[in-house]
């Protein structure tokens, strides 16, 4: 009788362990400080999205007062966050003191 033993290879035990990595999403909070225009900036800025893209994201922030902007692994995700919430004001209104908020929460 012969016995086979399988070993798994060391790039798919790094695979599976990236996979079981849970995920966070960075989430763009609504204000009344900020424009359009400001958010599709900074969007476009940091995020690279399309003008499509962030203009999509503007609507969604402020009809349903946030959106997912990415889903990803921790570290990127506060990175990310950190970047909205260093942006600064929106030069457009006079009032504005500061940036956005963002936050990070676990993705469902």
């Amino acid at each position: 009788m012969t016995q086979t033993t399988t070993v798994p290879e060391i790039g798919n035990q790094s695979q599976n362990q990236d996979e079981a990595a849970p995920l966070y999403n960075v989430v763009l909070l609504n204000d009344d400080d900020h424009s359009y225009d400001y958010v599709i900036e900074m969007l476009q800025r940091l995020f690279c999205f399309s003008v499509e893209q962030a203009y999509e994201h503007a609507v969604e922030v402020d009809s349903k007062q946030r959106t997912v902007l990415i889903t990803c692994g921790l570290q990127e995700a506060e990175f990310g966050r950190d970047q909205i919430l260093a942006y600064g004001p929106d030069h457009r209104i006079p009032h504005c003191k500061g940036s956005m908020s963002a936050l990070v929460e676990p993705a469902a």
